[in-house]
């Protein structure tokens, strides 16, 4: 199957478990993939990847927090590729406090990267897709911005923010011939949770029903789906790959 043939995606945090997913996945259907990282240490070998998958791929360094990047980043994929049919904004970070204990800067920066910089890439990119009549666009927020969590007020906040933009632009953009939907992950292996102790993530797989944490290539399978043709009437969908922990 080729389910994304010819279609040029934007993938921000490219170089992150499901981020590195998501493109090999998009390119695999025959896509053509522009990778967006802050971090360029592994965006080369994975360029280099796709291109032996037979599509078209280039990688860009790209903070999402700094418009000015985005938006120039975003204008030479349009010039490299001629045109971008679909953006996912799966960049973001972490980093965990209680509340009393956040530093100002860790609530700043989460927020910026994870809320700001989806809203800053989608800015960016919608009008191009406007002036096209089509496009789709694929945020990743979590089940944590759905029922929150202890310790993670920042992330929380800005992944419930993050549903909150896709249902808004969900809206905003039906009639220009563009959707938009978001995929909340439940506990997944990816680096990102690498860095969470044994136990408490033995507590994670303990609330989900399925017993075990996801893969990336899991939540990579609902981004591919979303931006497909598949997909053609769903926009403002919220699709959790959380193996039934939000039931």
């Amino acid at each position: 199957m080729e389910r994304v043939r010819d279609k040029v995606v934007i993938i921000t945090g490219a170089s992150g478990g499901i981020g590195r997913e998501t493109a090999l996945a998009v390119a695999r259907e025959g896509g053509h993939v522009a990778l967006f990282d802050i971090d360029e240490t592994n965006l080369k070998p994975l360029e280099e990847e796709i291109k032996n998958l037979g599509v078209q791929c280039k990688s860009y360094k790209v903070d999402v927090s700094n418009f000015e990047q985005v938006s120039n980043a975003v204008e030479q994929v349009i010039n490299d590729f001629g045109k971008v049919d679909a953006l996912t904004n799966i960049a973001g970070i972490t980093r965990d406090n209680f509340l009393t204990k956040m530093p100002i800067e860790d609530w700043d920066r989460v927020i910026a990267v994870n809320l700001t910089g989806t809203f800053y890439c989608t800015k960016a990119v919608a009008p191009h897709m406007m002036e096209r009549g089509s496009g789709c666009i694929v945020n990743i927020s979590s089940v944590v911005g759905v029922y929150g969590n202890i310790g993670q007020t920042n992330y929380a906040a800005s992944k419930a923010g993050v549903i909150g933009l896709t249902k808004t632009w969900a809206k905003e953009f039906a009639k220009k011939g563009m959707r938009v939907n978001a995929v909340a992950p439940g506990f997944i292996k990816t680096p990102m949770t690498d860095k969470v102790p044994e136990k408490i993530l033995d507590q994670m797989i303990g609330k989900t029903p399925m017993g075990r944490m996801g893969e990336p290539k899991e939540v990579a399978n609902a981004i591919l789906f979303l931006i497909s043709d598949e997909a053609s009437f769903i926009t403002g969908h919220v699709l959790h790959v959380d193996g039934g922990l939000v039931l």
